[in-house]
């Protein structure tokens, strides 16, 4: 396909994809569950946390963990006690066990109290058109408490060639905002055009068969590589194809 006949198909399938009744068999689905911005974007970053492995086994879970936070994840995190985090000590999501969901709580705790909440950290080291240094500096914040190492790693660094597909996938959440009810665009201070595209085996496979993509590793080279295509396609709200990708390659099995 050319340039603009591939344009033309990505951008259909966007709208087919990026609607509402996507909502329904996404994880999205949780933090929408919401009103509050920082309860959308702490159920956001701890949904976006667990999100690998079967999509309702990772809805289900994520349902669990904010019953755990009594259905009022930002209030949990700011005034628990060190007996409210008793009860996460059961919850299990493949690798991410009690321990590290309660290390979780406690971090961000830490970064709502002494670094102005999620937004505010994650939009420091912001550059024009990536937040991969972003989600490093996240990353090493997030970890500055007393902490054990295996929780570590449950947030990628992209400087250490990491393709943070999750963390990728909770920043779309968060920035973007083009109208149609899916992601949320409640992030002031970060715009759509610094966004990467969560990069996983589906988003990968489709980009690699439509020639947006070369490189066999899904790292955070392939996910540059791919950055640079989709800009080429929109450089203002370049992870829109993200709904394509993931769609096509989820939904359609191409």
């Amino acid at each position: 396909m050319k340039k603009a006949e591939l344009k033309e198909f990505l951008d259909a399938k966007v709208i087919q994809y990026n609607n509402p009744q996507f909502i329904e068999s996404d994880p999205i689905q949780i933090p929408h569950q919401f009103h509050k911005k920082e309860d959308i974007e702490i159920a956001g970053f701890l949904t976006a946390t667990i999100a690998w492995g079967n999509r309702k086994s990772i809805i289900n879970n994520a349902k669990r963990l904010m019953e755990l936070l009594d259905n009022a994840p930002y209030d949990f995190v700011l005034n628990h006690r060190e007996t409210d985090l008793e009860k996460l000590q059961p919850f299990v999501h493949r690798t991410f066990n009690g321990n590290d969901c309660i290390h979780f709580i406690k971090s961000l705790n830490h970064v709502y109290l002494n670094h102005s909440g999620l937004e505010s950290l994650f939009s420091k080291h912001a550059e024009t058109d990536s937040l991969q240094k972003s989600i490093s500096n996240f990353k090493s914040v997030f970890f500055e408490i007393e902490h054990l190492q295996r929780t570590q790693k449950h947030v990628s660094d992209p400087l250490k060639n990491s393709a943070a597909k999750r963390i990728n996938m909770f920043l779309r959440w968060m920035v973007r905002n083009d109208n149609t009810g899916v992601d949320f665009g409640i992030w002031k201070s970060l715009l759509p055009s610094q966004l990467s595209c969560p990069l996983d085996v589906h988003s990968g496979n489709v980009a690699r068969k439509l020639g947006l993509l070369k490189r066999k590793q899904n790292d955070a080279k392939a996910l540059l590589e791919l950055d640079l295509a989709l800009r080429k396609l929109d450089a203002n709200d370049p992870v829109k194809y993200d709904f394509a990708l993931f769609g096509l390659g989820v939904f359609e099995g191409f």
